[in-house]
């Protein structure tokens, strides 16, 4: 993985918003345990596994109560999918070099990413 140096004190009164220097590429181990595999997952989810996930959803509204037994194929598939995607090293790579991107861009202007979507 991409700068996976360990900091064992942060100085938050770095960059133009004191948020941290908008060049650091260390992880903090919330970021690399945390951060990372929750933009994986998501990511994965909407682009790669996007109608696994569909055909999932439907067969849970579908079943109600009794989705554990009647939707195990789509979830297997589901499943298999998403694992499939993290477990790919060039995917982990872009997902991370992607959070850091957006973490230099946070820390440069002070504004996160959710916000600067919904001002546009």
């Amino acid at each position: 993985m991409v700068g996976t140096e360990k900091t064992s004190h942060i100085q938050t009164d770095l960059g133009p918003h004191g948020l941290g220097d908008p060049d650091d590429k260390s992880l903090r181990k919330v970021e690399t345990e945390i951060l990372i595999p929750k933009k994986m997952r998501d990511k994965a989810k909407a682009e790669n596994c996007f109608s696994e996930v569909q055909d999932f959803q439907k067969c849970c509204k579908e079943s109600g109560v009794l989705l554990v037994m009647k939707c195990r194929k789509e979830n297997n598939k589901m499943k298999e999918c998403l694992t499939h995607w993290y477990r790919n090293p060039e995917f982990v790579n872009k997902c991370t070099e992607e959070y850091l991107e957006e973490r230099s861009e946070y820390r440069r202007t002070g504004i996160k990413k959710r916000d600067k979507l919904m001002k546009i």
